[in-house]
């Protein structure tokens, strides 16, 4: 085995080492959340997967970021195939290993992958200049400063780190097979890469050639590596979560609210219509109505926060948002994210100053069952946020990969009005009528037909 081979392995080593350890760590705070039942036929449910996340059928309102971006994403696919090969030269050390058993086949499908690079190049720069020159609304909300900011230019300029290396092996490989270089198999003529390989690498010696070709082809590696590396704490995760959130998503009508299972045990317990739900003295938790943190959001409601691409959307059809109230369904979703990954990273780290008061004792370990940081949800999303919401549904409408940020906002309004007896004041009285006279206004039940007698009179 030799050098390069020995480095090969041990980057790939690390690169997965330090990937599986953060993707671990996010299915570990997606499960935080309660476990749902999927409803629904299956056959939808895939269906759900290839037009949306596959086809991308909800991006296609806007034609020129959706062709830039299916762009980016068919190029993406196709060079998986390439970087396939890639690894298996970099474990085995042999180069172009798939040239010569696929033959002309293998000079079409790098010369289509050429094609699509170059496209994606083109939608690269597009992109950044939509994003840095364009000044696009939706790209410039309050949400979208520092990080998330940054986080976006960072994958734009390693695509286009990634595509420089991609033409510079081609290139520098074409002029070293022209020059009939050991150990260079003969690919055939590639559309891009014969023409720009002898144009611009053309005059440069045979040593200068196999270093831009070897450069090229670590420069293509390592961004490729880093970039998967980088994928989970980035928006970008959602080329991996988008597929599962799409199958995953509730089939239900839009605008349709879940009666909730606790609310519907208590009138059951009350009306003696389920000897199952029947609530005792001795019960040990008072049930929790709503969601307060993200463990009374569902595992879909968690899988959608990390599959959020930021693309702004939901915000920019959100008519709360238009008009200048403080909503934005994106932050919902992007602080629900922010929450999920401080607690897991909490509960990791161990730490017994995080156990809730009432569970500590000695030898009790942290875990999510006895987890209290004194924080929750609402630190991070304000009530004028939640009431600002009409529950339109536009946001749900407008969502590519079917995120629904309306359900963790009626959870938690649930929460604040029904656990906290909280809300905005003038809906108070409403609230207490409604528990007191089963009507929204403050009128005795027994009064209620008075109404009657006087239009008789």
């Amino acid at each position: 085995m030799g050098i390069p081979q020995i480095v090969f392995v041990i980057v790939f080593g690390i690169t997965f080492y330090l990937a599986f350890r953060k993707y671990r760590e996010i299915v570990s705070a997606i499960l935080l959340a309660k476990p749902i039942k999927t409803e629904g036929p299956v056959s939808e449910r895939i269906k759900n997967t290839l037009l949306v996340a596959f086809g991308q059928r909800k991006m296609f309102k806007n034609l020129l970021p959706a062709f830039m971006h299916l762009f980016i994403y068919v190029a993406f696919l196709f060079t998986q195939i390439k970087l396939i090969e890639i690894i298996w030269d970099g474990f085995a050390g042999t180069h172009r290993v798939l040239a010569m058993p696929l033959g002309s086949f293998y000079t079409v499908l790098v010369s289509f992958i050429e094609i699509l690079s170059l496209l994606a190049l083109v939608a690269t720069i597009v992109f950044l200049w939509r994003r840095n020159l364009l000044k696009i609304p939706r790209f410039n909300k309050a949400e979208m400063t520092r990080w998330p900011k940054l986080d976006a230019n960072i994958i734009l300029i390693g695509e286009l780190v990634l595509l420089f290396g991609i033409f510079t092996y081609n290139g520098a490989d074409m002029v070293l097979q022209s020059r009939a270089m050991e150990g260079y198999p003969d690919t055939g003529a590639l559309v891009l890469s014969s023409w720009f390989g002898p144009a611009f690498f053309g005059s440069l010696s045979d040593s200068t050639l196999v270093l831009l070709e070897r450069g090229g082809w670590w420069i293509h590696l390592f961004a490729v590596f880093g970039f998967l590396v980088y994928l989970p704490y980035s928006k970008h995760l959602h080329i991996m979560f988008a597929f599962p959130n799409t199958y995953f998503a509730k089939l239900r009508s839009r605008g349709e609210m879940e009666n909730m299972p606790e609310i519907m045990n208590e009138v059951k317990s009350m009306m003696g219509l389920s000897e199952e739900t029947q609530v005792d003295g001795d019960m040990d938790e008072i049930p929790e109505f709503g969601a307060k943190d993200i463990f009374g959001l569902d595992r879909v409601n968690l899988l959608g926060a990390f599959s959020c691409t930021e693309c702004g959307r939901c915000t920019a059809s959100c008519p709360a948002n238009i008009t200048g109230k403080k909503l934005s369904p994106r932050k919902i979703v992007m602080d629900i994210r922010d929450r999920a990954e401080e607690v897991i990273s909490k509960i990791n780290s161990g730490n017994p100053e995080y156990i809730a008061e009432d569970k500590k004792g000695e030898g009790v370990a942290l875990n999510a069952s006895n987890f209290d940081d004194g924080k929750s949800l609402f630190d991070y999303i304000s009530s004028e946020e939640l009431h600002a919401c009409t529950t339109c549904n536009a946001c749900v409408e407008a969502c590519p990969v079917l995120i629904d940020p309306l359900e963790p906002i009626l959870k938690m309004r649930r929460y604040e009005i029904l656990t906290e007896s909280a809300g905005p004041q003038d809906w108070m009285p409403m609230f207490n009528s409604l528990e007191n006279n089963a009507s929204p206004w403050p009128f005795n039940q027994a009064d209620r037909a008075n109404w009657s007698k006087e239009e008789s009179q």
